[in-house]
């Protein structure tokens, strides 16, 4: 029986290139359980080895796995944006072949994460008839773009919130917990998406806004796509040790597991002026008082105002007390003007934002 089973193994593999545990086990009567034994001796013998995950999962033989693993994917879908659910397009593409189980299982979970939500963005506030998917392999790195052609990103930011230009809405993007339709999301999954992943980037509404997470960089120029619409870009390295835990745990409170903190980069209000004045001020703090730990990164600014000091350290600072404000990356002359504005250092050790 037991080199029947064997036997009856190999030779569907020689004929089709391909077997589930399921075709023996509906060919011979057996349970999957049992079945399962034999697929398992000949994977460690090395005559067959396992491709792809849970309902994906195959065995195939090891020179159709080098064939197949030799060959980077290149992944195009257009879909029509009507009762698409982002979790069944990312289980049809991983079906197109065992790209998704070469990942690492740290690369996995961070691609299920980020694709599915970048992908629900474009589905549900987008307001656009179609969704353009692609997905691809290059040498070192994975990396997908889901485009759409609807109202824009950064124009339905400025809509909702109110607010006067592209740059505005940039900056409220990066904030975090923010939304659009607060009744159906918390605002997070393009914040932690951003962090997740190496390479991180929107083109929408003439502006390109990059997160450059290898680099440590975030920047923001005019875009040469100037369709309507947005395209998100990511990409992550087959070698990246970044994990979802990580991530999540440096913004989120541990107690709680509420996201509580966030990042803000003051350079991207930087457009050739120095930061003096109060409604500058303003404009950073806007939202804040949500979070309770703010990282702002004064890195490649000069100098600050001291009006501009005194409304984010001690007016916002006073106005809300459960929320804290830690300066990081400061040059003497700025941390002079902080320090003036009441900003002590048990702030920066209370708890260390990495």
């Amino acid at each position: 029986m037991t080199r029947d089973i064997r036997k009856l193994i190999l030779d569907k593999l020689a004929k089709d290139g391909t077997v589930k545990a399921a075709d023996i086990s509906g060919a011979t009567g057996l349970s999957r359980a049992y079945v399962h034994r034999f697929f398992q001796q000949l994977k460690e013998e090395g005559m067959i080895v396992l491709v792809g995950k849970a309902n994906t999962a195959h065995y195939v033989l090891p020179r159709a796995r080098r064939a197949i693993e030799g060959k980077p994917v290149n992944i195009h879908r257009l879909l029509r944006n009507r009762d698409l659910r982002e979790n069944v397009v990312l289980e049809s593409i991983k079906d197109e072949g065992p790209w998704f189980a070469r990942l690492a299982e740290n690369v996995g979970l961070i691609v299920d994460y980020s694709f599915t939500e970048m992908v629900n963005n474009a589905i549900e506030h987008s307001g656009t008839d179609t969704i353009d998917i692609s997905l691809r392999e290059s040498k070192d790195r994975l990396q997908f773009e889901i485009s759409d052609r609807g109202v824009g990103i950064f124009n339905n930011i400025m809509a909702k919130k109110g607010l006067d230009t592209t740059l505005d809405a940039i900056q409220d993007l990066l904030k975090g917990k923010q939304t659009t339709a607060p009744e159906f999301h918390s605002g997070e999954g393009i914040f932690f998406t951003s962090k997740m992943v190496d390479h991180f980037s929107i083109r929408s509404s003439g502006k390109w806004l990059v997160i450059d997470n290898e680099k440590n960089d975030v920047y923001v120029k005019d875009s040469p796509l100037k369709t309507r619409g947005t395209k998100v870009s990511c990409s992550i390295r087959f070698d990246s040790t970044r994990t979802l835990s990580e991530v999540f745990g440096r913004y989120t409170d541990p107690d709680s597991v509420e996201f509580t903190r966030t990042a803000v980069s003051v350079r991207l209000y930087r457009n050739n002026v120095q930061y003096v004045s109060r409604s500058q001020a303003r404009r950073i703090v806007v939202g804040l008082e949500r979070f309770k730990t703010i990282e702002l990164d004064f890195q490649g600014i000069d100098t600050v105002g001291q009006a501009f000091a005194d409304e984010i350290f001690r007016v916002w600072q006073v106005r809300h007390p459960e929320s804290r404000i830690v300066p990081r990356n400061m040059n003497e002359n700025v941390e002079f003007m902080v320090r003036r504005a009441g900003w002590v250092d048990d702030l920066l050790t209370t708890m260390d934002m990495g």
